[in-house]
């Protein structure tokens, strides 16, 4: 059995049964026991993410300002899984999947205010305003002993494979790839120009990171939301076609992916949690980095605010990628569509199927480098904010000495990234986004009582 057979089969445990459990579980608890924080206090989140808006810093003592940290955790949640991953979920899935990444997102909405409120509550702050947090700092909090040592150090572990290294390969390997499939320019030159802007950012620290995000992160949801709304619109009177086939096949998924209805059924929830946590990362553990860093009056304010973060992240950018897919592909008989010809589908994979759905309204000249340039942007800060997070726990785990050594290792990942195509980097990045996800969990729920305690403070 091939490492590639192995990693698919523990893959396929995880997100069939042990993630789903986990994720909308510890979603559905804390939902509970918050009084639906997700929905009682989103206008509060809202206002407080849009009073705020600043693109050249704020002015915080310590640490970042609260948007800063919001845009460093939107960068690292809206990257491929918002193009790549939710395109690979509706084929694999069908279009009923992205149903159910609506559903783990909701959910996820009570379990990132958790994470966020935790990593302020457990933060730690050096006489010179350097901030320290994230979850293996709550996670020691939660078990302070042999057990919290280890979960916390399967935890760092668990994040620097899967963000500073493979997960960037990832995000790299997306940009060559649609650069390339755009311009027609070798994905070596790509990865080669890609690795030495970051590691003129990474050189930054995460002052630099932030600066960056800050305007990246606006400036690339207005430019890829304008472009979807107006394929939407160029593909109207699909619209409410593409939204009933949304809900249509997350109840009866095997009409267009074949197989019997449990099998089907089960491969749309799982794809819609596997690809949804790669997508929102509420419950992984990724986020709390950035959200430990915001300098807020108190560890409420943050978690609302990474609230609206995942709101945007799934809701709005995540559900543009499915409509555009949906309308053009599936909708009005399209080549993906139940009554399509068997061969209609040959030649589209996940990774070109909003540049083949943007050409189909664009036209084949403006379409892929649209879609290439705002891939671009998307992977890009992915690639940033990972970095940072892979950094904090290297940092925890080996000492400040280690992070060159780590720095250096993740720049050459990001580089053979953008030239190699590898389904066993993208399972392996798969496992160990998945098995982040049990430390992390576990601790939230040992420390759900400042959870809940927050949450009380609210406006």
């Amino acid at each position: 059995m091939s490492l590639l057979s192995i990693v698919q089969k523990i893959n396929m445990y995880l997100s069939d049964y042990i993630l789903i459990i986990l994720l909308i579980g510890t979603g559905l608890y804390f939902t509970i026991k918050t009084k639906c924080v997700q929905l009682r206090c989103f206008k509060e989140g809202w206002n407080s993410v849009f009073s705020n808006i600043k693109l050249f810093g704020g002015d915080s003592k310590s640490g970042l300002s609260s948007f800063q940290a919001l845009t460093t955790a939107v960068a690292a949640q809206v990257g491929t899984g918002n193009i790549i991953g939710a395109s690979g979920a509706i084929l694999i899935g069908g279009p009923g999947a992205i149903f159910w990444m609506w559903i783990i997102a909701f959910f996820g909405m009570a379990t990132i205010y958790a994470e966020a409120v935790l990593a302020q509550e457990t933060k730690q702050v050096d006489k010179d305003g350097t901030v320290h947090g994230g979850p293996v700092y709550y996670i020691k909090r939660a078990f302070p002993n042999g057990f919290g040592n280890f979960l916390a150090g399967f935890f760092g572990i668990a994040t620097i494979l899967a963000l500073g290294f493979m997960g960037s390969m990832v995000q790299s390997n997306s940009i060559g790839e649609t650069v390339s499939n755009a311009t027609g320019v070798a994905p070596w030159v790509v990865g080669l120009v890609l690795t030495a802007i970051a590691a003129l950012i990474f050189l930054g620290g995460i002052k630099r990171i932030a600066s960056v995000t800050e305007k990246i992160v606006p400036i690339m949801a207005v430019l890829y939301i304008v472009g979807g709304l107006i394929l939407i619109i160029i593909n109207i009177k699909n619209l409410p076609e593409a939204i009933g086939m949304i809900f249509k096949y997350a109840f009866m998924p095997n009409a267009i992916i074949g197989g019997g209805i449990g099998y089907a059924l089960k491969t749309a929830i799982s794809q819609g949690a596997k690809r949804g946590l790669f997508s929102n990362e509420a419950g992984m553990g990724s986020t709390p980095h950035a959200h430990a860093l915001a300098d807020v009056k108190k560890p409420h304010d943050q978690g609302v605010v990474a609230m609206i973060g995942l709101f945007f992240d799934t809701f709005v950018v995540l559900t543009m990628t499915a409509l555009i897919v949906i309308t053009t592909l599936y909708a009005n008989n399209g080549p993906l569509s139940a009554t399509a010809a068997a061969g209609a589908a040959e030649g589209i994979s996940k990774s070109n199927m909003v540049q083949l759905a943007f050409s189909m309204s664009f036209g084949e000249a403006i379409g892929p480098i649209f879609v290439a340039v705002c891939l671009f942007f998307f992977a890009f800060s992915t690639v940033l904010s990972w970095n940072y997070f892979g950094k904090v726990n290297v940092e925890y785990l080996f000492g400040k000495k280690a992070v060159p050594v780590y720095s250096v290792i993740a720049l050459v990942f990001i580089f053979l990234g953008s030239c190699l195509s590898n389904d066993l980097v993208w399972e392996l990045t798969d496992m160990f986004n998945q098995l982040m996800v049990l430390p992390n969990a576990i601790a939230l729920i040992a420390l759900s009582s400042l959870v809940i305690a927050a949450s009380k403070s609210s406006k």
